[in-house]
């Protein structure tokens, strides 16, 4: 029988709060991506020739390896964001969660890219639509914090 104030009840409600803030840290990576990927198709890869490998001619393994990713990313963004930002209003520890995820994402991306020989430029523009994604995802989740859908962390 566990009592109302006991230590475990209230690591069972800091589970809750971090698996919400994943999964809407991971929704809101993913429409970013969404949206990302659709002005790469629309605009960016039909506008600039050497941004021409940013076309997805089909949907493959590939593009849905890169939604599992998002999404992943996306959802421990949001538990590690709750738990760096806690109830501060420290900007630098906002802005550090977002670089050094859209930083690893990025130059992961970019690395791999330069060791299979694709083109720099199209590089660079994932490389700035992984900012993006996870700029997206703090927005997001400051509003959620905001409005009481998550709870700051009271560790």
């Amino acid at each position: 029988m566990t009592v109302q104030n006991s230590p475990e009840l209230d690591l069972n409600a800091e589970r809750i709060e971090s698996l919400k803030a994943g999964m809407i840290a991971a929704l809101a990576l993913f429409a970013a991506f969404v949206a990302t990927t659709g002005l790469n198709q629309f605009f960016l890869a039909r506008q600039f020739q050497p941004l021409a490998s940013l076309l997805i001619i089909d949907i493959n393994f590939s593009l849905v390896i890169s939604v599992a990713v998002v999404i992943v990313s996306g959802f421990v963004f949001g538990i590690t964001y709750r738990y760096v930002i806690r109830d501060d209003k420290n900007s630098h520890l906002q802005e550090g969660a977002v670089l050094a995820f859209g930083l690893v994402r990025g130059l992961a991306q970019l690395d791999t890219g330069l060791l299979f020989k694709t083109d720099f430029w199209p590089l660079v523009v994932l490389g700035g639509e992984s900012l993006l994604l996870f700029a997206v995802g703090r927005l997001v989740l400051d509003i959620a914090l905001h409005w009481g859908w998550v709870k700051f962390y009271r560790g």
